[in-house]
């Protein structure tokens, strides 16, 4: 006789705590990975995304966990996700070849001067150390206009188009050579940000149309959608006409698709060109604990060469200006 203790019980099998962990660490990054390549930037995802380096970054370190902790469906999943996400991010920090041209330099310097609040003196110093030819500034003021001048700006860039405005909405064009076809566009976006333009008579150089640009923030779900009117009424570039430069705080980074649309018009963003373009330029420069992300923007005609760009420091600002230094094609 066989005696037993009572019926079998089955087992019931547990979700061991690592492979939750990493599901917990693999999961969100997955699903960041297909909003980013799908380009499914609406409502709030719009301002999440601006941080897609970031999520990168963890995106390895979620692939570490996993083959640390030997579980293979997570490490796959992180391995395709790493990949997809390192791919759209890493190529911002490698230069590009660029055009063979020969013709004249121009040293472009574009600032959002936070309602007309950030250091003038360091502002005017940084075009005289600079040797800047073309400045574009955002969220310009009349108090902002006369503290340049009175520190002389007006002489060292005499030439301009202006369109200063209390609070932030105005934009000015300041530049070395004359400036002619001047104009203001006004975006339709809740903070109705302006943008100045000009076409500059470059010496011996093609005549290149300039515009201080500056859509709307994506401050709020109510402003995404004028945020998106604001980036799509950007003008295109004009591949088989003259040439164009856009230089400004865009409220966008190249994880966004309405930007990426853009510069498939025929632009070259410059930091991205040279390798800077994960270097951040807006943040926590005024005090604010957010990672610094990209949204100051140089984008170019792709038959114009991008020689260097730098990321400067201003007070009082919680932009960063950006320094390009461009090389035209010959007329």
């Amino acid at each position: 006789m066989i005696v037993t203790d009572g019926p079998s019980t089955p087992t019931r099998r547990r979700t061991p705590i690592g492979t939750l962990l990493c599901w917990v660490a693999v999961g969100p990054t997955a699903v960041w990975a297909a909003v980013r390549l799908t380009g499914l930037d609406r409502g709030p995802l719009v301002q999440a995304l601006a941080f897609t380096p970031y999520v990168a970054g963890w995106s390895v370190l979620a692939l570490g966990l996993s083959v640390a902790l030997r579980r293979r469906w997570p490490a796959a999943v992180a391995a395709l996700v790493a990949v997809a996400l390192l791919g759209v991010v890493a190529p911002r920090a490698l230069a590009a070849p660029q055009p063979t041209v020969t013709g004249p330099t121009i040293r472009l310097l574009t600032a959002n001067l936070l309602a007309g609040s950030a250091d003038a003196a360091t502002l005017v110093d940084l075009v005289r150390r600079h040797r800047v030819d073309v400045l574009t500034v955002q969220e310009f003021t009349p108090d902002a206009q006369a503290a340049l001048d009175r520190l002389g700006l007006d002489r060292l860039l005499p030439h301009r188009q202006l369109n200063a405005h209390d609070g932030a909405p105005g934009s000015g064009l300041y530049s070395r050579w004359p400036i002619s076809d001047v104009g203001v566009r006004n975006n339709r976006g809740g903070w109705r940000f302006s943008q100045s333009y000009g076409t500059l008579a470059v010496p011996g150089g093609p005549p290149v149309r300039v515009e201080s640009a500056h859509p709307a923030a994506p401050s709020a779900l109510d402003q995404v959608d004028a945020w998106r009117t604001d980036l799509a009424a950007q003008p295109p570039a004009t591949p088989n006409g003259g040439l164009r430069i856009l230089a400004g705080d865009f409220n966008s980074t190249l994880d966004h698709g309405t930007l990426r649309a853009l510069l498939r018009t025929g632009y070259v963003d410059a930091a991205d060109a040279t390798g800077k373009g994960l270097t951040g330029t807006w943040g926590p420069y005024d005090g604010d604990l957010i990672p610094p992300v990209t949204i100051d923007h140089v984008l170019v005609d792709r038959r114009i060469a991008v020689n260097e760009v730098r990321v400067l420091s201003l007070p009082k600002t919680d932009h960063r200006p950006v320094l390009t230094t461009l090389r035209l094609p010959t007329p």
